[in-house]
C-alpha cells in the first residue's frame, strides 16, 4: 500500500500542476483576448499571436475567429483545467489514511460524472460551430471509458465504506 500512496502522491502533484497551467493559462488567454494586451495579429489578421507577457514572444498560436476561440481554444482550456483538477483530487483519494469515507466517493463520483456526462456534449455543441478532429472523438471514448472505470472504483469504495460501518458497529 506504500507504493500506492507514493505513486498517488506524484501523481496529485503533478494533476494539481497541469490543472493550474491550463487554469492560468485559460486566464491570461480571456484576459489578452479582452483587451489586447499581448496579442499580435498575423497572416491578414487570420491569426493572433498571444504573446509571453511583456515580449513579443508567441506563447500560444490561434486562429483569429470566435468560433475557434470559444470552442476550439477556450472551451478545450476549461475543460481539460477541471478534469486534471478532478483527477488530483482522485488521486488524493489513495493517500488518505482512511480511503472508505463519503468524501472520497465524492470525489471518485465527480470525476466520473464528469468524464460520462460532459465530454460528448461539449464536443457535438463544438461539431456545430468548427470542424471537429477525429482524434476527438478518441478522447471522448476515453474520457467515457476512463469514467466508467471509476464509476466502478466509487462503487467497490461505496461497499467498503459499508463495511467499514458494519464492522464499527460490531466494536
Amino acid at each position: 500500500m506504500n507504493q500506492t500512496k507514493i505513486i498517488s502522491k506524484i501523481l496529485y502533484y503533478i494533476c494539481i500542476l497541469l490543472s493550474a497551467g491550463y487554469l492560468i493559462t485559460l486566464a491570461y488567454s480571456v484576459f489578452c483576448l479582452t483587451t489586447g494586451f499581448s496579442v499580435t495579429p498575423y497572416k491578414n489578421d487570420q491569426y493572433l499571436h498571444i504573446n509571453y507577457p511583456f515580449t513579443e514572444n508567441p506563447f500560444m498560436n490561434i486562429e483569429n475567429n470566435n468560433s475557434y476561440i470559444i470552442f476550439s481554444f477556450l472551451l478545450v482550456l476549461v475543460s481539460y483545467g477541471i478534469f486534471f483538477w478532478l483527477s488530483a483530487l482522485v488521486f488524493r483519494v489513495f493517500f488518505q489514511s482512511k480511503l472508505f469515507t463519503k468524501e472520497n466517493i465524492l470525489h471518485l463520483k465527480r470525476f466520473y460524472m464528469y468524464n460520462i456526462f460532459i465530454p460528448l456534449p461539449v464536443v457535438i455543441t463544438a461539431s456545430f460551430f468548427v470542424e471537429v478532429e477525429s482524434i476527438v472523438w478518441g478522447l471522448v471514448f476515453i474520457h467515457f471509458m476512463l469514467g466508467i472505470f471509476c464509476l466502478f472504483l466509487a462503487n467497490i469504495f461505496k461497499q467498503g465504506l459499508h463495511l467499514q460501518n458494519e464492522q464499527d458497529l460490531f466494536i
